[in-house]
């Protein structure tokens, strides 16, 4: 009895505080990990965060934690694991969904992926962060205008997460603050 009760508060901790970041090859998912991991230093999250660090093609999976007032764990899927993202659907208490607002020709597979998340039974309580990444490009699309081509608002209102959406620049560090606030709170109010 005890050692059950004690397996279902790790289990529930264990949710509380993992984060999925899913998304299609080349996203910036990687990026985005190492730079919230950077900008925690600095009180204000604003600190400058000097030249993105390398990355190369995530196999496989990544686990990095970040202390944001408790502890959160980002799983990173590589993109080329599409087919078997499902498997780690169980623990997650938040996700976040990267798309490349400046690759016009990879939103209809993003799109599907998104699609795919929002209607997983096992995700049906997370909390969804979309994100626009590579706003520094001069040829990326405005979240407006991704709303509008993959009808998003429609997606949205039929789905059962709790959906918010943010343009950022992993490369340059742009709205990254607020993804760190996003994460804070959804998991402050998780048990």
């Amino acid at each position: 009895g005890r050692a059950r009760g004690r397996a279902l508060r790790r289990g529930a901790e264990l949710r509380a505080g993992m984060c999925l970041l899913l998304g299609a090859s080349g996203v910036g998912k990687t990026l985005l990990v190492k730079r919230l991991e950077n900008i925690l230093p600095s009180p204000d999250g604003t600190g400058d965060l000097g030249e993105p660090p390398p990355t190369r093609p995530t196999v496989g999976t990544n686990l990095t934690d970040i202390m944001a007032q408790r502890k959160i764990t980002i799983r990173e899927l590589g993109g080329c694991m599409g087919p078997i993202w499902s498997s780690y659907y169980g623990n997650c208490h938040s996700l976040l969904f990267m798309m490349d607002a400046s690759n016009p020709t990879q939103l209809s597979v993003s799109c599907v992926q998104l699609l795919g998340l929002l209607s997983a039974e096992q995700l049906a309580e997370a909390s969804v962060l979309i994100l626009f990444n590579k706003t520094d490009l001069p040829c990326y699309m405005t979240m407006e205008e991704i709303k509008s081509l993959i009808r998003l608002p429609d997606i949205v209102a039929c789905a059962k997460q709790n959906i918010a959406m943010a343009e950022i620049s992993a490369w340059k560090g742009t709205g990254l603050a607020g993804v760190l606030r996003w994460l804070q709170d959804t998991h402050r109010t998780s048990s």
